[in-house]
């Protein structure tokens, strides 16, 4: 599945959406003048006259610039809402998170397979949300870019549906990040709320004359003109909600059926998506969610949220045609949904697949043996002691104060150990300092791909703190980075990736919108990137950067190294994430075929690429991968 194309059709689409809206716009416009000539009418004693005899231009033009303008300000008020990340529709949905190290078996094991999902597409792992009072089977994934992403899940899935199943369901999820078309839907979201919002404005006053009418006895105050107008402005909603939801189907509908397709990819197991539509087929409740806002925001979930009498309203395909597509062969025949029995004892969650793959990531394998998996499902650990080990890192992680821990310890520096412990002193935290301790020699004794997945599973868990534990947090990593008087590359891929991913959520950062549609507009900051990667091979570093430009197709020139700073390199990545998404592509490979010139890929190097696919929001090009496996093989 070429997620980088997606990601172009999904922007694409974002014109597609706006033409709509605009052309939704102009109709309620046109609908809402007729209802005000209408009132006028209705006021007229006497011969009212004709239509033409109440309508003039400047009229039209003044109730259409209020439409506009009022349908527009809620727009624009929810985006900066919904772009705040998906955490603030969870919250809206009623979603509750879900605690890294949470006790509640089911919630572990959804927990196990997004964490699975995320390591899978080298991405780092989204919060969990569940919807605790949802019976119906339904998931969605909410966020504007991967750094602000989450995923959530019904109570009804996660004890209706199988680990298969589940996982199949989760994996339709992570297309959609993938796609990048979440941010089309929170974009979406936004518009159709100022849409519908002039439909809830006639609900007031409905209500507001309903309650004065009660309370006065007057009957000379003019209630017909408040009654007529909000009947009347609740009509034009409805006629608006109408409109939502034909530009939903319009939307959704095909983008479904793809991420279908891409939960095959993810889990490699199409009976896993398959049972779970055919056990939602059969399900009493359906993919039926019942919180108020759930209509709202329908095109963001797994299934269809309510019935429709009539598919032309519908944010996705039926049921049968999903299966179809996935099952060619299918009978027909619904699967009864049994309760999951969750997991019955510590064991049986802790041999959880998801469980294992993290385990894989992190430990040290036994020589020559790969990261990967074994056939028995366990990762190749170098012995039991090891085994133990790597269990307590992954506790580690799944708690605030040890996922601070742990990244500090990520940016032990012995020579300079005696000021970075100083600044834990200064900012003292109860038990931080003995954890850090107990990791640093471990941490530092793993590859750089090992480090790096410590730190993405810490991510949920630092998603857990306030706002000000994380500013405390923040500050005592750049002191600890810091503590030698520079920045070296390693450290930079560090602090750019817990940058990344949690100063949008505590610090309100917006991610880079896409502004550079040619490469041209960016050759300076490509060549202090290719240049950089260049002289880190241990060959010829002209061959290596021209086969980087060479790939781009632009006559790039390397750079001396002395311009080569940690700050040059920084400035240039930050202007390549504003750059389009097969354009992003397109500079990973070309900076992963410069890594890979001399047949070898080391630890600064992959971790470069790592942190640079991060920062520009897209995955890791395949071809790195297949080198980085070949390079783990041969170790």
């Amino acid at each position: 599945m070429d997620f980088f194309r997606e990601q172009e059709i999904a922007r694409r689409n974002t014109r597609l959406l706006t033409g709509l809206f605009v052309l939704a716009v102009l109709a309620l416009v046109a609908i809402t003048n007729l209802l005000f000539i209408g009132l006028l009418l209705f006021e007229t004693e006497g011969d009212p006259g004709t239509f033409f005899d109440y309508f003039d231009w400047p009229s039209f033009i003044a109730v259409g610039a209020v439409v506009a303008v009022v349908i527009g300000v809620v727009a624009l008020v929810n985006w900066f809402n919904f772009a705040r990340g998906g955490k603030q529709i969870a919250n809206a949905l009623g979603g509750t998170l879900v605690q890294p190290g949470t006790d509640d078996p089911l919630e572990r094991r959804a927990a196990n397979i997004v964490q699975e999902m995320a390591l899978a597409a080298n991405m780092p792992v989204p919060s969990l949300y569940v919807l605790n009072e949802e019976p119906g089977i339904n998931a969605f994934a909410a966020g504007t870019s991967p750094a602000n992403a989450v995923v959530a899940v019904t109570r009804g899935a996660l004890m209706t549906l199988d680990r298969d199943q589940l996982q199949g369901v989760i994996g339709h999820e992570f297309s959609h990040i993938l796609n990048g078309d979440m941010r089309l839907s929170i974009r979406l979201a936004a518009m159709l709320r100022g849409i519908t919002f002039i439909g809830d404005v006639g609900g007031v006053l409905l209500r507001s004359s309903s309650h004065r009418r009660r309370y006065r006895s007057n009957k000379d105050d003019n209630q017909g003109a408040l009654v007529a107008l909000g009947l009347g402005l609740y009509l034009v909603g409805l006629l608006g909600g109408l409109m939502a939801g034909l530009i939903k189907s319009a939307i959704s509908k095909q983008k479904e059926y793809l991420a279908d397709a891409s939960a095959v990819q993810f889990t490699r197991n199409p009976e896993g998506i398959g049972n779970a539509l055919k056990v939602i087929g059969g399900h009493d409740s359906g993919t039926l969610v019942e919180t108020g806002r759930a209509e709202e925001m329908s095109h963001l979930f797994f299934g269809q949220v309510q019935h429709r009498l009539w598919s032309g309203f519908a944010t996705h395909p039926p049921i049968e045609e999903r299966i179809q597509r996935i099952d060619p062969h299918w009978d027909g025949v619904f699967l009864a949904a049994s309760p999951s029995q969750g997991f019955g004892t510590d064991d049986e969650s802790a041999n959880d697949p998801g469980h294992e793959a993290a385990l894989g990531a992190i430990a040290v394998v036994a020589a020559g043996a790969t990261a990967a998996l074994t056939a028995t499902g366990g990762p190749a650990l170098a012995d039991a002691g090891e085994r133990e080990e790597a269990e307590a890192l992954l506790q580690e992680t799944r708690d605030p104060l040890g996922a601070m821990a742990l990244v500090l310890a990520l940016a032990w520096d012995p020579p300079h150990e005696a000021s970075q412990w100083a600044a834990v002193d200064i900012k003292p935290i109860e038990g931080l300092a003995d954890i850090i301790r107990r990791w640093c020699e471990p941490l530092r004794a793993r590859n750089a791909e090992q480090r790096l997945a410590v730190l993405e599973l810490c991510l949920p868990a630092l998603r857990g703190l306030s706002a000000e534990q994380y500013r405390a947090f923040r500050e005592l990593l750049l002191e600890w980075i810091n503590a030698d008087g520079k920045t070296t590359l390693a450290e930079w891929c560090l602090f750019q990736t817990v940058r990344h991913f949690l100063d949008p959520e505590f610090m309100g950062t917006r991610p880079a919108r896409p502004k550079h549609k040619s490469l041209t507009a960016v050759t300076d900051h490509l060549a202090i990137v290719l240049g950089t990667m260049a002289y880190l091979t241990d060959e010829d570093t002209d061959r290596a950067f021209n086969r980087g430009s060479a790939m781009l197709e632009l006559p790039l020139r390397l750079p001396e190294i002395s311009a080569l700073t940690v700050t040059h390199f920084s400035d240039a990545v930050e202007n390549l994430a504003e750059c389009y998404p097969l354009l992003k592509v397109s500079v990973l490979k070309a900076v992963a075929l410069v890594a890979a010139d001399d047949g070898v890929i080391s630890d600064i190097e992959i971790t470069l690429v790592k942190a640079m696919a991060a920062s520009l929001d897209c995955p890791v090009p395949d071809a790195m991968l297949e080198a980085n496996d070949i390079r783990k093989t041969d170790v």
